[in-house]
């Protein structure tokens, strides 16, 4: 089952390596992974999503308490978040194709960010399933190049991630 995990830590070199390690070492493969200083410039805020189960979940949160750097941790639980991802895709667009493609794009409410006479790159954001759905419309296009930055999550109403919560 994929968890989402926001990590308060100390904004000093170094610290996503030793987090990104601890990791490593349990055997937990980083599916996504964003990492971004808060309101508050002392201070990062670091969104990993792994696949594991309830135990292996409350295995690694122990294990990431234990690291000085870390300042809080916090399990998103399924539907109390919002979560969301950045994503730039370069694909093969001449005159011909060029509707079909803006037409796609702004189904899923995408925009189109850079055009040449052979190219279109498209912004979008969303959820993974989101973006899996555009890749997959893209492909008979020709992908060219694709960046995505990692989920970043969350809480929804009034719940807060924060040093003082």
């Amino acid at each position: 089952m994929r968890q989402n995990l926001s990590i308060l830590v100390e904004n000093q070199s170094g610290v996503l390596a030793r987090v990104a390690n601890l990791f490593a070492r349990r055997g937990f493969n980083i599916e996504s992974l964003a990492v971004g200083t808060t309101h508050n410039p002392e201070i990062s805020r670091i969104t990993v999503s792994i696949t594991a189960d309830e135990e292996q979940t409350a295995q690694i949160v122990k294990q990431l308490h234990k690291l000085p750097v870390v300042l809080k941790v916090k399990r998103l639980e399924k539907d109390a978040h919002f979560s969301r991802e950045l994503v730039f895709i370069k694909v093969t667009c001449d005159s011909v194709t060029r509707t079909s493609v803006l037409q796609i794009v702004d189904i899923f409410r995408g925009h189109i960010i850079d055009v040449s006479p052979s190219t279109a790159t498209i912004e979008i954001s969303g959820s993974s399933d989101k973006i899996q759905a555009l890749t997959e419309l893209l492909v008979p296009y020709g992908i060219l190049e694709m960046v995505r930055t990692g989920l970043i999550a969350i809480e929804r109403g009034e719940r807060v991630l924060s040093l003082d919560s």
